[in-house]
């Protein structure tokens, strides 16, 4: 804050305008300061967004293909399982194959590893 007494300045004494003058400009240059980190701190955050947006794009299209890869095995699936009883019986078989294959698969591991 400024003294409005007069202070000596090389000698000779300042006058309140220009204490005022002197005070206004440190502000301006604080002003300044705060107003250049603001800036920098609102391009970074663009930046980042931006980032985020392209990643999300990416991220989308990911699921599309994961999408119709699960459509199209349900709908491969749902015609196996439809279309009769010869397929009923190939279905049972598959699913017996499966939990045996992960059961003998488990038995290993659990062999080796202990």
């Amino acid at each position: 804050m400024a003294d409005w007494r007069s202070k000596s300045r090389n000698g000779g004494t300042m006058s309140s305008e220009e204490m005022l003058d002197s005070e206004n400009l440190n502000r301006v240059n604080g002003l300044q300061d705060k107003v250049s980190l603001l800036r920098g701190i609102a391009l970074d955050i663009e930046n980042e967004s931006k980032d985020s947006n392209r990643y999300l794009d990416g991220m989308t299209g990911d699921f599309s293909s994961s999408e119709g890869l699960l459509t199209g095995s349900m709908n491969r699936l749902s015609n196996m399982v439809g279309s009769g009883k010869g397929n009923r019986k190939l279905m049972c078989y598959i699913i017996i194959g499966l939990v045996t294959l992960f059961i003998i698969t488990y038995y290993f591991i659990s062999r080796v590893t202990s």
